[in-house]
């Protein structure tokens, strides 16, 4: 098992991939059977790390200039909690939203499990309404 100090360093390794675009990376840090849990996103389904590159893609693909900043890690054991903010702009379609050229900045917070020195599991959620009304697509 990792000790706190390795894992939050894999984390930081983590959100450094996802911001830098460097896909390739995510080999070292995320099990290949890697499972993601969101009821944020229904449909999307994450069960191994091809899936969650291509997820990774398309959220790009969307949200061109997305960043997430890692604000909290706390470890306990092979559990580790997270709370973040996503940031970007939509420049692609969004499920039924079409792009808004709007810019959204929220936050998360996701539940890793880590098995074997990796990302083998996790459970993510944000706030929909918070996302869309920023995104121009819900008024109030």
């Amino acid at each position: 098992m990792l000790t706190p100090g390795e894992t939050k360093d894999l984390l930081r390794r983590f959100e450094s991939a996802m911001n830098e675009r460097r896909l390739d990376d995510l080999d070292a840090l995320v099990a290949p059977d890697v499972v993601r849990h969101c009821e944020a996103t229904p449909g999307m389904e994450v069960t191994n790390l091809d899936q969650f590159k291509d997820f990774l893609r398309f959220d790009a693909a969307v949200f061109p200039d997305n960043k997430q900043t890692f604000e909290h890690i706390a470890v306990d054991g092979d559990m580790v909690g997270l709370w973040a903010t996503y940031e970007g702009t939509q420049e692609g379609d969004f499920g039924p939203f079409p792009a808004s050229g709007n810019y959204a900045r929220f936050s998360f917070g996701a539940v890793f499990r880590m098995a074997e020195g990796r990302i083998a599991e996790w459970w993510i959620t944000w706030d929909n309404m918070t996302v869309l009304r920023q995104l121009g697509h819900l008024q109030g």
